[in-house]
């Protein structure tokens, strides 16, 4: 079984779903009050990949609302799904909740879900960031990964199934009983400035929560998502993306290969790519910047 989540520290997290017209579950926390911020987590992620101390979001007066795609946490799975789904699913969280507009962000694979839901609904979004977002890969740029996203990205670019769920159920079978051991031994080899984050306490204590939620249902949410990932972006238009686009990336992020993420912010006429000092998880020491940043874009 995978190990209980204690609440101490979320007492301020409002956990809150609703069903689509499908019957699907989409669930969501929210946090803070003033200016909504959307938040998008990377992959796997849930509702609850948030901070563990929300004082950077409580400073600037924010309302946080932390979604989680099909198959993750509480938000019932859709196989097959790719990214106007999930895109729909945000439209109608900001109708429940009565928003119009929003900041909006994602990190890693939260990425590719902020270009389609900035394509699909771009009069929902003011401003949107992407922190160290995955994008489409040339096939030079498969081994500048981590070795673990090598061979999943691989298989699910090939539409090799079976390999894609032998190498998520090898990792899934161990986060049952110690969630966060499958992401320590797949960054052995990252930068040290990401060994150097994921040795915080309150990083581990937030990304604990975020894995432990986001397995509820088991590891075929995971599946789904990076088969859309390792898939073509058939319905991200990204010439219909008129939003003002912040991207941060590290030059030696070996998760999403920089290259890469600045082959695409060349493709979005309203980007911006700035550089962080180093590899995927600087986002969580410098997010007072990106956030600032972000606000500081009015339309």
């Amino acid at each position: 079984m995978i190990p209980a989540m204690t609440d101490d520290l979320y007492a301020d997290v409002l956990d809150e779903q609703l069903t689509r017209s499908d019957g699907r579950t989409v669930a969501w926390t929210r946090t803070g009050t003033g200016t909504p911020v959307l938040r998008l987590p990377g992959t796997p992620g849930s509702r609850w990949s948030i901070r563990a101390d929300r004082a950077l979001w409580n400073d600037r007066g924010l309302e946080v609302i932390t979604t989680e795609r099909p198959g993750f946490g509480d938000s019932s799975r859709l196989p097959g799904r790719k990214y106007k789904e999930h895109s729909d699913d945000l439209a109608a969280i900001l109708d429940h909740l009565g928003l119009d507009r929003v900041y909006l962000t994602g990190g890693s694979g939260g990425g590719p879900h902020v270009l389609a839901f900035a394509a699909h609904h771009p009069d929902r979004v003011i401003a949107a960031t992407i922190a160290v977002g995955f994008p489409q890969l040339n096939d030079d740029e498969y081994d500048q990964m981590i070795p673990f996203n090598t061979k999943a990205f691989r298989a699910a670019r090939d539409g090799d199934e079976a390999t894609l769920r032998e190498l998520l159920g090898g990792a899934y079978e161990v986060v049952k009983t110690a969630p966060l051991a499958p992401l320590d031994a797949a960054m052995a080899t990252a930068p040290a400035s990401d060994l150097a984050v994921m040795s915080d306490p309150a990083w581990r204590a937030g990304q604990e929560r975020a894995t432990v939620a986001a397995f509820a249902q088991g590891m075929d949410g995971w599946y789904d998502e990076m088969l859309a990932m390792g898939g073509e972006w058939t319905d991200i238009d990204l010439a219909a993306i008129t939003t003002s686009i912040t991207w941060w990336h590290g030059p030696t992020d070996r998760n999403c290969p920089y290259a890469a993420a600045e082959r695409l912010v060349d493709k979005l006429p309203t980007a911006t790519l700035r550089t962080l000092g180093a590899g995927h998880f600087e986002p969580f020491m410098r997010e007072g910047d990106i956030l600032d940043e972000l606000l500081s874009r009015k339309s």
